[in-house]
């Protein structure tokens, strides 16, 4: 009997051998497995690393040209309100010398005393609110205003002959 259990124990550790060795052929298979994903995932990190870096730089970039552009931005919108606040002053300066033309217009159609050497001055009232004026009436005052110039030139002249 002790042949035989002799025998089964170098059989039992020669089975528990070969299973150590598969298992050891085995984990040295996966070791290798793992060192090449090792190498290949320093690869990944490393890109991601780049282009973590490269996005980094497109950022700064795209801030740097936000704040160009509202910077622009800024200065066409003061530029425009400048411009339209002066639009709105010589809007306003045209339609005060539309409404002194029209002034000089009715006071042409009332008989003017006659004095060579002192100029007529007549004091025209600014108006309290101002209408909006078409440009068809614009074109009539304003052509009523220089007939009746001509006629008060005429009239001086005139007088001077006789």
């Amino acid at each position: 009997m002790s042949l035989f259990i002799t025998l089964a124990a170098d059989v039992l550790v020669a089975v528990l051998l070969v299973a150590t060795i598969l298992t050891s052929v085995k984990l040295s298979r996966r070791i290798t497995g793992m060192k090449a994903d090792e190498s290949a995932m320093r690869r990944t990190i490393g890109d991601l690393v780049t282009a973590s870096a490269a996005a980094e730089r497109a950022i700064a970039g795209l801030r740097a040209a936000l704040d160009e552009c509202d910077r622009g931005l800024t200065e066409r919108l003061e530029s425009a309100e400048r411009s339209a606040s002066q639009l709105d002053a010589h809007v306003a300066a045209g339609e005060g010398v539309i409404a002194r033309i029209g002034a000089i217009v009715a006071q042409a159609g009332k008989p003017a005393p006659r004095r060579e050497a002192e100029p007529v001055l007549v004091a025209v009232p600014k108006p309290a609110a101002v209408r909006t004026v078409s440009t068809s009436e614009r074109l009539d005052v304003a052509l009523a205003a220089a007939q009746a110039m001509s006629e008060r030139a005429l009239d001086r002249l005139r007088a001077r002959a006789a």
